[in-house]
């Protein structure tokens, strides 16, 4: 039979009678933890509470006060299970969590186009459907949005009809399947001028309580479709308001305007990741510095290029290696163009070398206290050798008269 929440969607109490009650256990999820809780499975005469089927979860809601934590069909009853047990024959009340029923009704019932083949998800957050298509062109999903927000202001209409399995009709109308467990009649869902197929959800009875629909964008689905990810109603709303809390939120931590806020957090995204390539580079420098004096012949006279070092790599080398007694020549950036050196060493050899590495490398710089910073406009790769091969011959007579 079909069940009271199917016959009359916006129904939201019925009194019935319990038919039957076992013990029972249910497997539920608990902030991504799975427990097992016992308690028992009551069918009734008749139900206003949906049982999970068809791509649409189960209705929430209470059986004579005591909440129904889940609603299974099973062949042609609805199995509710609640904590307390009832008895058979007890007459009882049942309430709708009308909030979640209506957000269910409105996401079942925005179908957004003829060629879906029903609802693959309704979620908490979002719905999507299936579409027969490998690939959505450029302005389809936008079309389709327009077409069916016309429908909602058009106010068209949304019938039921239950035919009999054996009524010429069934085979007129769209289905994916029933189930194998399938009793009584077949439910069909008409939306005038629109679409009419078989299902067994809870909708709206006038494509105006949708209120509105909002395609959020197109996922890759299984092989040859596509999936069209969709809110409706309420969910549009709450989406809106959502979305306009973050941009205020947004607007108050960058002080710029909405449409500058991808390039706000473009630029930060950038500075955090400058930030993380200094840290490593200090960590490198530290790191060339140690492996040098940890070498038994490592000799009096160091020397590298980086391209992607600056000033402070430079510094951090020095100052690991020590340069009271070591003469140490450093050049960071391209390998053509515009760069950086770093001469370090005892101040006389400093002193002596500094202005003759500037003139080589045709740099600007100035000495003090045994380091000779500078910059140089000349191509690395050509005349550092010329200043290593200098540097060299200088550092030779150095070591030999130590």
């Amino acid at each position: 039979m079909a069940f009271q929440c199917q016959r009359d969607c916006y129904m939201r109490e019925l009194t019935t009678r319990v038919v039957s009650c076992s013990p029972a256990e249910l497997q539920l999820e608990n902030n991504g933890k799975k427990e097992k809780i016992k308690g028992f499975n009551v069918t009734v005469k008749d139900t206003i509470l949906f049982p999970e089927g068809g791509g649409q979860p189960d209705d929430h809601g209470t059986m004579g006060g005591v909440q129904v934590l889940r609603v299974t069909r099973q062949g042609p009853d609805a199995v509710h299970f609640v904590s307390s047990g009832l008895e058979e024959g007890q007459e009882v009340l049942l309430k709708v969590d009308w909030e979640r029923r209506f957000d269910h009704m409105q996401q079942h019932s925005g179908r957004l186009n003829e060629e879906h083949r029903g609802i693959k998800e309704l979620g908490r957050q979002r719905s999507s459907i299936e579409l027969d298509t490998a690939r959505v062109k450029s302005g389809e999903a936008e079309a389709l949005e327009t077409a069916a927000n016309e429908k909602i202001r058009s106010r068209v209409p949304v019938n039921v009809r239950l035919l009999s399995l054996d009524d010429p009709e069934v085979e007129k109308v769209r289905s994916r399947g029933l189930p194998v467990d399938h009793a009584g009649p077949i439910r069909i869902i008409d939306i005038e001028g629109v679409d009419a197929n078989m299902c067994c959800g809870t909708h709206v009875s006038n494509l105006s309580h949708l209120q509105a629909i909002k395609v959020l964008g197109m996922e890759k689905g299984k092989k040859n479709k596509t999936n069209l990810v969709f809110i409706a109603g309420n969910r549009v709303l709450k989406y809106a308001e959502r979305s306009y809390n973050t941009e205020k939120s947004l607007i108050s931590l960058f002080k710029v305007r909405p449409e500058e806020h991808v390039q706000a957090v473009d630029k930060l995204q950038i500075e955090e990741q400058l930030n993380t390539n200094l840290v490593l580079l200090r960590d490198m420098a530290v790191l060339i510095a140690r492996n040098f004096k940890s070498k038994p012949d490592q000799g009096n006279f160091f020397t590298l290029h980086y391209k992607d070092g600056d000033n402070e790599f430079m510094n951090i080398i020095a100052n690991e290696i020590g340069f009271e007694d070591t003469v140490i020549f450093l050049t960071v950036g391209e390998e053509t163009g515009e760069g950086m050196f770093l001469l370090a060493g005892p101040s006389s050899v400093v002193d002596s070398l500094g202005p003759r590495v500037m003139e080589l490398l045709h740099g600007k710089g100035a000495g003090k206290n045994g380091r000779f910073p500078g910059k140089s406009e000349l191509n690395k790769s050509r005349e550092s050798m010329h200043t290593l091969k200098y540097i060299s011959g200088y550092n030779f007579f150095f070591k030999s008269n130590i």
